[in-house]
């Protein structure tokens, strides 16, 4: 079955989907196969049959019992199936199994996801960190995976070099892999470590939003919305994989940088948690965490759930917040927005596609921006153009006074301001307030 596990991509296949629904299965059981239903979807797959078993713990050999295998070949005969599809992650041991009985490839769950984010890659970072979740799911699954195990050397007449013991192709490829590990994780470093600068520097310079939730919750459209940004945007799922940040300009010469992260989802496979935690840790740095969730979804509030499981993850948890109704233009009434709100009353209805609401996120966000905002007068040295530019273009200023060494200004200026101006080494003198 090597060659059915070499074939990876889903696109344009026929494809059945299958679930073993164990007791604590995070699903909904109204249609368990919902999600899988559109992460196949958005793969490329058309799905032609789908098959749920209900048991209370899985089978070792083929996780559903041999009946329902059975079943599945007869569905993929009857629907000319290209790919069988598993809601649960199973073991090479237990995807072997299928194969061997269904006769086509069999995908899991963390498959089919890594799949769909190497097809949706683009950016240099992207792509390392999708190959090396690929070979972090992959090298554990060598041996059932792969069947060339046969030795390469010893016994067999071979060239000079290769005589001797020998080694099992398993032992090479092995080897490959973790040599191949070690460069993507080197070359990763390398590209973090100048996004970390990049990040540190705008932080300083700017209040920064993050927007963060649930894949296809409409991130995307309201970063363009709010930016201009014209990126992409798509009604699937993981239509971001990248980090952009733009501008924000909310008027009366305020500003911030907002920045759109990739989508969680139920179970992201912890391979691609890792191997993404520098672009997720984006939104760790940012000033605030803007979640966006679609109200319009029956499932919201376990997508809620799932978003601050994450973000507890990679060390968000603490993170300020706010929380964005989005995509109320889909409801047929209020009545979901008024639960929600009576729940999250500091919660912002909206609709990124329609511009309802845009208005209210823009004057909270203000506000944000200019907590703890009080007059000052800051007494600078004549000679300190960087603190004088830095108090122009950052703060309110009020009133100059010149002296023949100093100048006075008076500003409204909030505390965070007041942080960056010292963390750039201004000396400066509080004279009033």
């Amino acid at each position: 079955m090597a060659d059915l596990r070499s074939k990876v991509s889903v696109i344009q296949e026929r494809a059945i989907l299958a679930a073993a629904l164990l007791p604590g299965l995070d699903v909904d059981l109204r249609d368990p196969l919902a999600e899988l239903r559109s992460l196949a979807d958005t793969a490329g797959a058309t799905c032609v049959a789908e098959l749920t078993q209900t048991r209370p713990r899985p089978d070792a050999s083929t996780f559903i019992g041999k009946g329902k295998v059975e079943e599945l070949a007869a569905l993929v005969e009857l629907h000319e199936a290209d790919v069988i599809i598993f809601e649960n992650d199973l073991s090479p041991a237990q995807l072997r199994n299928v194969e061997q009985v269904a006769k086509v490839k069999v995908l899991d769950r963390s498959e089919l996801i890594l799949d769909i984010f190497a097809t949706r890659a683009r950016t240099f970072e992207a792509k390392l960190q999708v190959e090396l979740a690929q070979l972090e799911y992959t090298y554990p699954r060598l041996r059932a995976m792969w069947s060339h195990l046969e030795r390469i050397a010893g016994g067999a007449p071979a060239g000079i070099g290769t005589r001797g013991p020998g080694e099992q192709q398993l032992e090479i490829d092995r080897r490959i892999v973790q040599r191949r590990k070690a460069e993507l994780n080197r070359e990763i470093d390398k590209v973090q470590s100048r996004k970390r600068r990049q990040v540190a520097q705008r932080n300083t310079d700017f209040f920064t939003i993050g927007l963060v939730g649930y894949t296809n919750a409409g991130k995307s459209t309201l970063f363009n919305t709010l930016t201009d940004a014209r990126v992409y945007a798509d009604d699937k799922l993981f239509a971001t994989l990248d980090t952009r940040t733009r501008r924000w300009d909310l008027g009366g010469g305020d500003a911030v940088m907002l920045s759109d992260t990739v989508g969680f989802v139920r179970h992201l496979p912890h391979h691609l948690v890792a191997s993404f935690r520098a672009t997720l840790e984006e939104s760790i740095h940012s000033d605030v965490l803007a979640v966006v969730i679609d109200v319009s979804d029956g499932e919201a509030d376990h997508h809620l759930e799932t978003v601050d499981e994450v973000l507890e993850q990679i060390g968000a948890g603490d993170q300020p917040r706010l929380l964005l109704l989005n995509k109320t233009d889909k409801l047929d009434d209020n009545t979901q927005v008024l639960l929600w709100q009576q729940k999250y009353p500091e919660s912002i209805p909206l609709s990124a596609a329609t511009g309802v609401g845009l208005d209210a996120l823009v004057e909270r966000v203000r506000s944000m921006l200019r907590a703890g905002e009080r007059t000052l007068v800051l007494r600078v040295a004549m000679t300190d153009g960087k603190s004088q530019q830095f108090l122009e273009n950052k703060t309110a200023v009020l009133d100059r006074h010149y002296d023949t060494s100093h100048v006075d200004f008076t500003v409204r200026i909030g505390q965070r301001q007041l942080d960056q101006l010292r963390s750039a080494g201004a000396r400066f003198e509080v004279v009033e307030g």
